[in-house]
């Protein structure tokens, strides 16, 4: 084995042509945020072979908490381009195409004109979420959604199951309800947690920013949530699943 090649664990692990799945693959990672960062991250040091990043905020100093990109040092800059950055000094191979756009129905049908072979949905605005999962259902893209990672902190819960059999969870009851609306009842993957939220960790906003509240996070659980989304991709890319 050689030991100078940097994915030479992976292919101990996996084997050359599961490596070589992974190297041919394109993943669309939508939203960089504590979830999005994450997965985006264990997408490329699995060996993915192309990735697109989708997300238009900047590094805020509230990020630092939980977000992987997030340091003094990258406060103000765009999310898009650090992650790039970085992940292009894990392997200088990647090819990574960073797209610094909000999200809506017009950019969503932009960036799938291509088809990904995984899309990996981190977005925490309800509208283009729900049009994302939408339009990747109609165009059979797999997808795998996050749903809430805020307010919990029990690891043990966090799991990955089709949308329809998610419960007690706000946001995926949400996202439920206007699929439902579209005529889409199941078929997508979702990592969700039943943990129920302490409503002591919820401050109502003014709306601003497409957001009606906050709600506390700790490091650990978005982290948790990008790599179980990330594991979803790999896994089926992989035929492991």
């Amino acid at each position: 084995m050689n030991e100078s090649d940097w994915r030479n664990r992976t292919l101990l692990l996996l084997g050359k042509e599961k490596l070589a799945r992974l190297k041919s693959a394109h993943v669309l990672v939508a939203g960089l945020g504590g979830v999005g960062g994450y997965a985006a991250e264990q997408l490329c040091r699995a060996g993915v072979g192309e990735l697109t990043l989708v997300d238009n905020d900047i590094v805020q100093p509230s990020n630092r908490n939980r977000q992987i990109i997030a340091l003094q040092s990258t406060e103000g800059k765009p999310k898009t381009k650090i992650l790039e950055e970085r992940l292009l000094d894990i392997n200088p191979d990647v090819k990574v195409s960073a797209k610094p756009a909000f999200l809506n129905d017009q950019t969503i049908n932009e960036i799938l004109i291509i088809s990904y072979d995984f899309v990996v949905d981190a977005i925490d605005t309800l509208k283009p979420k729900v049009t994302l999962i939408a339009e990747t259902y109609r165009r059979n893209i797999p997808i795998v959604s996050s749903m809430g990672s805020a307010g919990k902190t029990d690891p043990s819960q966090v799991q990955i199951s089709d949308i329809e059999e998610s419960h007690h969870c706000r946001l995926a009851y949400m996202v439920r309800k206007h699929l439902h609306r579209q005529n889409i009842r199941n078929g997508i993957k979702v990592v969700y947690s039943p943990e129920p939220v302490d409503k002591e960790g919820i401050v109502v906003t003014d709306g601003s920013n497409n957001k009606r509240s906050l709600v506390g996070t700790i490091s650990y659980m978005p982290a948790i949530f990008g790599c179980f989304c990330a594991a979803e991709v790999i896994r089926n890319i992989c035929e492991m699943k």
